[in-house]
C-alpha cells in the first residue's frame, strides 16, 4: 500500500492543476486560431445570396452559435474543476490561520488535514 506525505499529495494535487491550466492554454490558442478560420470563411463564403431561404440562413448560424457555446460551456465546467481543487488546497490555508510569515502558510498547509469537500 502506497502511503502518501500530506506535503507530497498537495504538492502533486497544485502540480496537476498547473499541468492542467497549461494544457486549457493550449487548447484555448488552438480554438481562437479555429474560430479566427471560421469567421473568415463565414464573412466570405456566408452571404443572404448563399441561402435559397432565410430559414436556411438562420439554422446555420445557430449551428455555429450553438457550437460556440458548447465550447464556453465546457471551458466554464472545466474552470470550475480547477477552481475546486486550489480552493481546497488554499482552505487548508486559511483554515489553518496563516499569516505569520512567508513560509508559514506553505508550513502549515502541509501540516493539515486533506480534505477536498466542498464547503458552503
Amino acid at each position: 500500500m502506497l502511503v502518501m506525505s500530506r506535503e507530497t499529495a498537495y504538492i502533486r494535487m497544485l502540480d496537476a492543476s498547473a499541468k492542467l491550466q497549461w494544457n486549457v492554454a493550449m487548447i484555448l490558442e488552438a480554438k481562437a486560431v479555429e474560430a479566427e478560420k471560421v469567421r473568415a470563411w463565414l464573412c466570405n463564403h456566408i452571404t443572404p445570396d448563399s441561402f435559397t431561404e432565410q430559414q436556411d440562413q438562420w439554422k446555420s448560424s445557430m449551428m455555429v452559435h450553438d457550437q460556440l457555446v458548447e465550447v464556453i460551456d465546457g471551458l466554464a465546467k472545466l474552470n470550475h474543476g480547477m477552481t475546486n481543487v486550489l480552493k481546497a488546497a488554499l482552505r487548508q490555508v486559511d483554515d489553518m490561520g496563516m499569516g505569520a510569515g512567508p513560509m508559514n502558510g506553505i508550513e502549515n498547509m502541509l501540516n493539515g488535514p486533506f480534505d477536498m469537500g466542498d464547503r458552503h
